[in-house]
């Protein structure tokens, strides 16, 4: 019976967390689509997190720093190449890294120079949580400026960046579009959602058990029964 109480146990824990996944796709659906709101300032950086900020689309006005932008392998729809991350000075005063988007495998800026923006600009996109680490199964590396995550605290480390924003954004499409700028708008929105599955699964080992359950009680009542002549 302890058997059966946790299968089932197990099963409603799954649907709990299915509709608690459902409703995170539909907020963050909402946030990709929502206009844009100020990118959090520093007062607002210790709620920042990824139930309430994480993929909301922000706005921010400022000034990039292109000599010190950092690239990020990437593997995109596009192939691979990197991830442009620039520092850009905000009017608030502040720092926030900007994705502004994929470039194939030139990793020298020269080869791009028309798509450095110089001057005020404003950048429009999806807030996005420091990435820590590495990726691809590779660890990043600050000594030799290599780079498999967009961790924003080491990347800023790194490049001397102080008062830094805990996030990133990535950047929109440009419009209109400026001639060898990186290629923005590639954000994969992505959720697993097993646990429909994972419920069927845990329910109906639990059915599983009831019936093996009760062919045995089954057959300990025949063994156990009267015997008539």
């Amino acid at each position: 019976m302890a058997g059966i109480a946790v299968l089932v146990s197990l099963g409603v824990w799954q649907v709990h967390r299915l509709a608690w996944k459902r409703d995170l796709i539909e907020r963050v659906e909402q946030r990709v689509h929502a206009e844009p709101v100020a990118a959090p300032g520093r007062e607002q950086w210790p709620n920042v997190n990824r139930a309430n900020s994480e993929y909301l689309r922000v706005a921010v006005n400022g000034r990039y720093q292109n000599d010190k932008e950092t690239l990020v392998q990437a593997v995109t729809e596009r192939g691979g190449g990197f991830w442009v991350l620039t520092p850009f000075v905000t009017d608030a005063g502040y720092t926030v890294l900007i994705n502004r988007g994929f470039v194939p495998l030139q990793r020298d800026p020269g080869t791009r120079a028309q798509g450095q923006i110089e001057g005020e600009t404003r950048v429009t996109g999806l807030l996005r949580l420091t990435e820590q680490g590495g990726g691809y199964l590779r660890a990043n590396d600050p000594t030799n400026d290599r780079w498999f995550s967009r961790d924003v605290t080491a990347i800023a480390a790194k490049r001397g960046l102080s008062d830094i924003a805990p996030y990133f954004i990535d950047a929109e499409v440009l419009e209109p579009a400026v001639p060898d700028a990186p290629i923005g708008g590639l954000t994969v929105i992505a959720f697993s959602n097993n646990h429909l599955q994972y419920a069927l699964t845990w329910f109906g080992l639990a059915l599983m058990l009831i019936a093996g359950l009760g062919l045995v009680l089954r057959h300990e009542w025949r063994l156990r029964r009267p015997q008539t002549t």
